[in-house]
């Protein structure tokens, strides 16, 4: 296995407080081979792709790799026909 092989996602909230800034949700991103996390607040469920599509902007422009799979839980936030068009 190698950095970006396999990516795991999932969104977690709603939050049982809202933060100063609005945000009831978060998405982590979490490479499989280094374990490394990154995190992303939101303040809707459908923000998920906009922050899908930044994360992995960033980690193949750092890293010249890019994503290989991307595993998450299944949730509708990650089966929007504007996600799935995306990953293909």
């Amino acid at each position: 296995t190698d950095i970006l092989q396999l990516v795991h996602s999932d969104l977690l909230g709603m939050l049982l407080m809202t933060s100063l800034g609005g945000y009831l949700y978060y998405a982590n991103f979490v490479d499989d081979f280094f374990r490394q996390t990154w995190i992303y607040f939101l303040k809707k469920k459908d923000e998920v792709f906009k922050w899908f599509r930044s994360f992995k902007a960033l980690v193949e422009n750092q890293t010249r790799k890019k994503i290989k799979i991307s595993r998450t839980d299944n949730g509708t936030e990650y089966e929007s026909n504007e996600f799935n068009d995306y990953c293909r």
